[in-house]
């Protein structure tokens, strides 16, 4: 276990180039080769999280005031996806997730009962929060271990059903999404497509990132998009002239840059995506392996980030209007890209059908994570985890995500027999 809170401690950006050099060696690609995918790997992640960084910190602040200015006091704090990873990781069943994920995920392969080949090991994390939540539930730590099989096999179940969809959009041959918060997204959105579809008016209305520059000109451009959002956030927050401009820019340099750091990530994954499919016609003729990746990839995408920051005060508003709302969203505000990068390709890039769909999820995960708060608020203590001044937190990511809603209800109230059904359900669900 030591050995395991180790390499997680690692991160992302360290531990996977390390990972797909190794996995670049067994696929037959040149030492010098594969170390310079794996690097520039590496340094993708660095910058998006730097990017990420620049996104929270910029929004923090502006967050903050507006919480203030508009009077919004609600009992739980949302202490986002990083605060969320540490406690599930941090319990006696988070560990185990890991090797759990990897077990599952090469038993399932070598059963031929899914396509995704998961080098993304660190974003195990998502399975470990469900166990220990339904350990911390039930006191069940046999039954904790037995859901994040069921969870690991639903999230491979969704990423080899989204693929073609992913490709298709994003251009990301070979890549799959087995990413616990985005994969959920892909289902979410079907419904709704189809709903739109039939709307009359709404279904004559497409408008993604390039048709409103086209009719916006330089005022549709994401970088001036993002600047405006930045603009109106900051005078709802009520920052002076200097931090409101600083915040627009700052927009804009997050809508510039997120896309270039996904762009390095794809120029270190392409080498080991052609020499897996290279590996897979020449052993196994007809058959395909996708690479499962985070939807870190997705998320610098023009339609992605335009939506999720036009849902960041959205969300607030939400928050302040649902009755029975109790979680104050503040930590996942800068998550909203990863809630809906599925749902974009799955509206082929359309802002106004992703913000719809968007608000939908977003309600149901503010009601899923005020369901959820004593819970975590119990499992971070469990954990050790720091909640400084606050008596209750939840997260509105993994703790209001809608999947982890049904599986947590059918863990707790079944027990045992829910948890085997969901089993079936996943593995029907495979064959």
């Amino acid at each position: 276990m030591q050995v395991i809170q180790w390499i997680v401690n690692l991160g992302a950006s360290v531990f996977l180039p390390i990972l797909l050099f190794i996995f670049g060696l067994i696929l037959g690609i040149r030492p010098g080769k594969a170390f310079k995918a794996g690097l520039t790997v590496g340094i993708g992640f660095i910058g998006l999280n730097l990017v990420i960084t620049l996104l929270t910190t910029s929004l923090g602040p502006a967050t903050k005031l507006m919480i203030k200015n508009y009077g919004l006091h609600l009992a739980s704090i949302d202490i986002g996806w990083p605060a969320a990873s540490a406690i599930a990781y941090g319990t006696t069943l988070g560990a185990m997730a890991i090797p759990i994920g990897v077990i599952v995920n090469v038993v399932l392969l070598l059963l031929g009962l899914t396509k995704t080949l998961d080098v993304d090991i660190w974003n195990y994390w998502h399975v470990a929060f469900a166990g220990s939540v339904l350990y911390m539930l039930t006191g069940n730590m046999w039954l904790g271990a037995a859901l994040m099989i069921v969870v690991t096999m639903f999230n491979y179940f969704l990423a080899d059903l989204s693929a073609p969809t992913v490709e298709k959009y994003y251009g990301l041959e070979g890549i799959s999404f087995p990413h616990g918060l985005s994969a959920p997204g892909y289902i979410f959105a079907l419904p709704f497509n189809w709903l739109f579809d039939r709307i009359p008016g709404l279904n004559k209305v497409h408008l993604d990132a390039e048709t409103i520059q086209k009719k916006l000109g330089v005022f549709g451009d994401t970088t001036v998009i993002g600047a405006i959002i930045g603009l109106v956030i900051g005078l709802l927050a009520k920052l002076d002239v200097a931090k409101t401009l600083n915040l627009a820019v700052s927009m804009g340099a997050v809508m510039m840059l997120m896309p270039r750091m996904v762009s390095l990530l794809m120029e270190g994954l392409t080498p080991i995506s052609e020499g897996a499919n290279a590996m897979i016609k020449k052993r196994f003729p007809g058959k395909k392996l996708y690479i499962g990746m985070d939807s870190a990839l997705a998320i610098g995408q023009e339609s992605v980030l335009s939506s999720a920051l036009l849902l960041v005060p959205i969300t607030l508003l939400l928050a302040v209007i649902l009755p029975g709302n109790k979680v104050l969203p503040f930590g996942d505000l800068a998550t909203i890209p990863y809630f809906i990068a599925l749902f974009a390709a799955v509206f082929k890039g359309d802002i106004l059908r992703t913000v719809i769909a968007g608000e939908v999820d977003i309600s149901i995960s503010l009601y899923a994570a005020t369901w959820l708060a004593p819970v975590i608020t119990k499992l971070a203590k469990a954990a050790s985890f720091n909640m400084g001044n606050n008596s209750s937190i939840s997260a509105l990511s993994d703790g209001g995500l809608w999947t982890n809603w049904v599986y947590l209800m059918m863990g707790e109230k079944f027990q045992w027999v829910g948890v085997v059904i969901l089993f079936v359900i996943a593995l029907g669900l495979l064959i």
